[in-house]
């Protein structure tokens, strides 16, 4: 059968545009170099991507943002704190500089760059590049992975909760440490969520697989009046408890420790929250965390979902690309475009599920329900 016209045009156009002949002839022609430099530099970015990625860890394992916060420094200053030459430390900021991490400064000397400025007080970001070894040892041969020839995997271990038929099995320092990861990573998702849905009008959010309760305790400080509700394995909510008493609100915050695959969930909150909960389960465990939810809310109760998604425009390689591999690696879990989520949502006896605009949709979208 032929194909249809439009299918047979683009086929034509692939093999002209891969032709040796014709690239050489974008890259000289003047209405078409522009392009040509842009898609070739794309190309070396991706190539490349490793390195800079190595060149960011550098940073962090040095702490060089908090060093260059306080103000510009050189190479030859650096250099005994980087434990390198003064030659070699020079070398290594200029690769920094090179990708906009770091940026040169008057006599010799090195500041933060437009990307490293966002570095110094932000905790999270630096655990995920120092957490990110192990993803790099799992994508050593990325087909092994899709194939399924990789019997164990760093990041399966690591998260051995997701996949696990009894994840509190888990011991209380193996708990506390994955724990502290997603803590220390979620603060952006919780202020974008909550900038985007405020809470005012409801009375109760139970924040379910909420870890340490960072979710939480944003909401606590915008709603005074709000009563907080966790759940997560019961080695998590012990420390959630010790945060909670910290910050001086465990009057009103009370924790349940289960598994949300096998045990019921308190009734009683109007407003339950899965804060980047339903992307690290596969499609069965995805849908029990979804019953169970829909169990304890009564009809019209609300449900907030709010992580990455595939097929967000304009954050497609977060999603589809970093996401995908990173939750294959985990051996659970995937990210699902919005037509999933709503499709999952209905089937659980959820309506009126409607996608809320967030500040960083690459980070977090946000989708809310109400139960049927």
């Amino acid at each position: 059968m032929q194909l249809p016209f439009i299918e047979r045009w683009r086929v034509w156009r692939d093999r002209k545009l891969a032709s040796p002949s014709f690239q050489r002839w974008a890259a000289d022609f003047p209405l078409t170099r522009h392009e040509a430099s842009k898609r070739a530099r794309a190309l070396f970015d991706i190539t490349a991507g490793f390195v800079y990625s190595q060149i960011l860890s550098g940073c962090v394992e040095l702490g060089l943002f908090d060093e260059l916060a306080d103000g510009p420094r050189s190479a030859d200053d650096l250099a005994g704190k980087m434990g390198m030459t003064p030659a070699a430390a020079d070398r290594f900021l200029r690769s920094a500089v090179a990708i906009d991490l770091l940026e040169r400064r008057g006599n010799g000397r090195y500041g933060l760059g437009k990307l490293g400025i966002a570095m110094p007080g932000n905790p999270g970001i630096a655990a995920m590049v120092r957490h990110h070894r192990m993803l790099y040892h799992d994508l050593d041969d990325p087909l092994a992975l899709f194939r399924g020839e990789r019997s164990e995997t760093e990041l399966g271990r690591y998260w051995s909760y997701a996949g696990s038929a009894d994840p509190a099995a888990d011991g209380d320092e193996r708990v506390a440490e994955y724990s502290l990861l997603m803590s220390a990573s979620s603060g952006f998702v919780a202020e974008d969520t909550l900038d985007a849905f405020p809470l005012s009008d409801y009375r109760c959010l139970m924040d379910v697989g909420g870890g340490e309760g960072r979710f939480l305790l944003q909401a606590a400080q915008r709603w005074p009046h709000l009563q907080l509700r966790l759940f997560d394995l019961p080695a998590v909510v012990e420390r959630a408890r010790e945060r909670f008493r910290d910050a001086g609100i465990e009057g009103r915050a009370e924790v349940f420790g289960g598994n949300v695959k096998v045990d019921s969930l308190p009734r009683g909150a109007d407003i339950i929250s899965l804060v980047r909960v339903i992307l690290d389960h596969n499609d069965d465990g995805a849908m029990a965390i979804l019953r169970a939810v829909r169990a304890a809310l009564e009809p019209g109760g609300t449900l907030i979902i709010t992580e990455p998604m595939s097929e967000t425009p304009g954050a497609e390689p977060v999603g589809d690309a970093y996401f995908g591999l990173y939750l294959l690696a985990m051996g659970s879990g995937r990210t699902r475009p919005p037509r999933e989520h709503r499709a999952m949502l209905q089937a659980a006896g959820f309506d009126q599920i409607r996608f809320v605009r967030t500040r960083r949709p690459l980070q977090t979208r946000l989708v809310v329900a109400k139960a049927a």
